[in-house]
C-alpha cells in the first residue's frame, strides 16, 4: 500500500476533510492498542496512518489561514 498522495487530501471538501482526520485518528487509536496487547501484523501502517494524518492537518490549516485572510 503505498502512501497517500497530497493531492487526494486537496480535493476533499471541509466536511469530509474533518471526517477522515476523526478516522485517521481512530485508526492510530486502534493501532496502539494492536501494538499494546501483541496483535500488530504490519507496523508500516504507523507511518501511513500518520504521513496521512499530516497531510490532512495541513489542508485544513492552509484552509483555515486563507479564510482568514480572505475575511
Amino acid at each position: 500500500m503505498p502512501l497517500p498522495k497530497f493531492e487526494e487530501a486537496n480535493t476533499l471538501s471541509d466536511q469530509e476533510l474533518a471526517d477522515q482526520i476523526v478516522a485517521v485518528k481512530r485508526q492510530l487509536f486502534e493501532l496502539r492498542m494492536q501494538k499494546g496487547t501483541r496483535q500488530l501484523e504490519k507496523p508500516h501502517q504507523f507511518k501511513h496512518a500518520k504521513h496521512q494524518l499530516s497531510q490532512l492537518l495541513t489542508v485544513e490549516r492552509s484552509r483555515q489561514l486563507s479564510k482568514e485572510q480572505a475575511g
